[in-house]
């Protein structure tokens, strides 16, 4: 069984959506961010960054056991692990797979990330950072729904480019935005909200 530790942020749900896609047993740890648990000295032993999602695969490639950090390699490897076609064998595929992917972490994880903080969270008003913030998402969106206006999933077939996108977009109250604006993003975003497996990984933890 893997190791998830985790909370319920996007770049949390982002492992346990995957985890559940791909069918996996695996046991939540929580790491309350809020309280600075990620900087527990167990915790740091797992991921030296302090940043969550992380896992420990007690099965690992080559038979131990692994420990991987940092959301984006934990898709990837989870993808490789099961063989799951969200991950394409081939190439071509792939390399659309990876910039999308990269897009996210990147681009919409950082950006959404910042427009959460000032658009929400901050403890004073910092005009210039709400604007700046908020027009970049808003630009990002934009990426998006010319993508998905002219394909189902962000590299074609459902991939972990996908997973990684879902849960920023998911807090799009947060950054101010109507994705009614962004209509090939609503029909995406309504589409993989429909999937079992997406909606049980929303919920970790509980």
């Amino acid at each position: 069984m893997i190791d998830l530790y985790t909370f319920g942020t996007p770049n949390g749900r982002k492992a346990s959506v995957m985890l559940e896609e791909v069918g996996l047993p695996y046991a939540v740890h929580v790491v309350d961010i809020g309280k600075g648990d990620q900087f527990d000295p167990a915790f740091v032993a797992v991921n030296p960054n302090s940043k969550i999602p992380a896992i420990v695969d007690p099965d690992g490639p080559d038979g131990p056991p692994i420990t991987v950090f940092e959301s984006g390699a934990i898709l990837v490897y989870l993808a490789e692990k099961t063989g799951s076609p969200m991950w394409p064998a081939d190439p071509r595929q792939r390399y659309t797979v990876l910039q999308w992917l990269m897009f996210q972490m990147g681009g919409v994880g950082p950006m959404f990330g910042q427009a959460n903080h000032f658009l929400k969270f901050a403890k004073e008003d910092v005009p210039y950072g709400k604007t700046r913030y908020h027009d970049e998402a808003k630009r990002l969106y934009g990426v998006l729904d010319r993508q998905l206006d002219d394909a189902a999933f962000l590299a074609g077939d459902y991939s972990i480019a996908d997973v990684a996108t879902y849960p920023w977009v998911a807090r799009h109250d947060f950054h101010q935005v109507d994705l009614a604006d962004y209509p090939a993003v609503a029909r995406w975003f309504e589409t993989i909200s429909a999937r079992p497996a997406v909606r049980r990984g929303m919920e970790v933890p509980k």
